[in-house]
Formats: C-alpha cells, sequence, structure tokens
C-alpha cells in the first residue's frame, strides 16, 4: 500500500507560507521594477541614459543648493588664483553661522554695484570697520590696526596706489582683488552708488578650492593677516569717502 500522505483539498487552498524566503519579489517590488523598466526602455540607451540623467539632476541640485564651480575671468585674484582657474565655491558657508569675515574670499553678484555679471575678490572690510590707505608703510589699515598683507598680495605690488579713507556700512563689505595693480574693487567706485561696498546679501558664497586644472587642485588657505583687527565700530564723525579709480 503507498504510505506516503496525499494532500487534500484543504491543504491545496492554504495561503503561502509567509517565511517562505524563496526571493521572489512582491506585487510592490514587481510594480516598482515594472515601472522603472517602462521608463529606461522609452529612452534611447535605456538604463544607462536613466542613470547618465539621474547624475545630472544631482549634479544640478547640487549646483543651485550646496556648491557651484566658479571660472576665474581675470588676472586680479593672482598670485592665488589664475585666469582660468576653476574654483568650488561654498554656498552654504554664511549660511547657519557667521557672515563673510575680513580675509575670506568671496564670489558676489555685483548686478547694480559692479556690473552684471559674478565677481571674486577678498574681503578687507566688514561691517562698522574703519579702513585706511595708507599707513606710513604703505600698508592698508583695518580700525586702526595695519595689515600685513604680503602673503596674498601679488608679488611687486602694493596694497594700493589710490588713497582712500572709508567706513563700511552695516551689511556691506569693503572688497579688493589680490593683483592689485589689476584688479577693478571696492576702490574703483568709492564716489558711485553705495561707495562700492558690496551687499552681504549678494554674496553668493566663498571659495573653497581649486579644483580645475588638475596640476592646481588645492584648498585655499585662509589668511591670519586680519586676525588682530580689532571689532569696527560706525562712527558718524569718520571721514567721507575719497578716492578714485586704482592705478
Amino acid at each position: 500500500m503507498d504510505t506516503e500522505a496525499q494532500p487534500t483539498e484543504r491543504d491545496r487552498s492554504l495561503p503561502p507560507d509567509p517565511e517562505d524566503s524563496s526571493g521572489a519579489p512582491g506585487p510592490e517590488g514587481r510594480s516598482r521594477s515594472a515601472l522603472v523598466s517602462r521608463f529606461a526602455d522609452g529612452l534611447p540607451g535605456g538604463r544607462i541614459t536613466l542613470t547618465l540623467l539621474l547624475c545630472l539632476l544631482f549634479l544640478l541640485a547640487v549646483n543651485v543648493l550646496v556648491a557651484r564651480p566658479f571660472e576665474i575671468p581675470s588676472g586680479s585674484m593672482e598670485k592665488g588664483l589664475r585666469v582660468g582657474d576653476r574654483v568650488l565655491v561654498n554656498k552654504l558657508a554664511y549660511t547657519f553661522g557667521d557672515g563673510p569675515a575680513r580675509g575670506d574670499v568671496i564670489v558676489f553678484d555685483g548686478t547694480g554695484y559692479f556690473g552684471d555679471a559674478d565677481y571674486i575678490k577678498r574681503v578687507v572690510g566688514v561691517g562698522g570697520d574703519h579702513v585706511v590707505c595708507c599707513d606710513g608703510e604703505g600698508r592698508i589699515r583695518v580700525n586702526g590696526r595695519s595689515v600685513d598683507e604680503s602673503g596674498f598680495l601679488f608679488p611687486g605690488d602694493s596694497p594700493s596706489t589710490v588713497r582712500f579713507d572709508v567706513v563700511v556700512p552695516e551689511g556691506r563689505l569693503f572688497v579688493l582683488g589680490d593683483h592689485r595693480g589689476s584688479s577693478s574693487d571696492s576702490r574703483d567706485r568709492l564716489g558711485s552708488p553705495g561707495g562700492g561696498m558690496v551687499p552681504v546679501e549678494k554674496v553668493v558664497g566663498r571659495a573653497e578650492g581649486v579644483v580645475w586644472p588638475f596640476g592646481r587642485v588645492g584648498r585655499l588657505e585662509p589668511t591670519d593677516a586680519y586676525v588682530t583687527v580689532p571689532a569696527g565700530e560706525a562712527s558718524a564723525h569718520a571721514a567721507a569717502p575719497t578716492g578714485g579709480g586704482h592705478g
């Protein structure tokens, strides 16, 4: 007699074993996979094109929200940055903390103040600072303290050939290029609306380092030239802006 148990009708109607580990995707998993497959099949190149599109969207989101590349258009920031260098601009640098500080290299929107383009300069004075050129040794003085800028100035350049004596309004920045002999900056606009001062809200972000060309990749080292400068105090008796275009 055959002793093997025969399945009953009840056995055949039982639901699948919940502990079944066959690995087969459920209906929801199959639906998602099918949706991706259908979308990819509708693109030239299929999944490869889809992957490239997703990468592009990711990079676009990073560019808009976090960081963006900026190509150096002129020699105004030599010796540190050369024409054609691409720097990475940190757009979140001032979002959750303090604003731009003296010595920071920033990218800002010059529309209405410098020109309809983005510019890159070094912050020399922040709101409330009294910035003067120059002391008896030809150095720029900020809040009564002379600043040694030799660590980043273009070799052979003086701190400025233009004399000025300004107080930076709150919410504004006084900016200069490192190649003072080849930079159009706050000195050139002392007599124009805004007095050559860049509104903080126009700042795109802080330049963090060179990302191209490959041979120049590296971090922009922060400067300690301004660490001994005391906090500024806006003064109603400060000298009015003077000066003109730089030489």
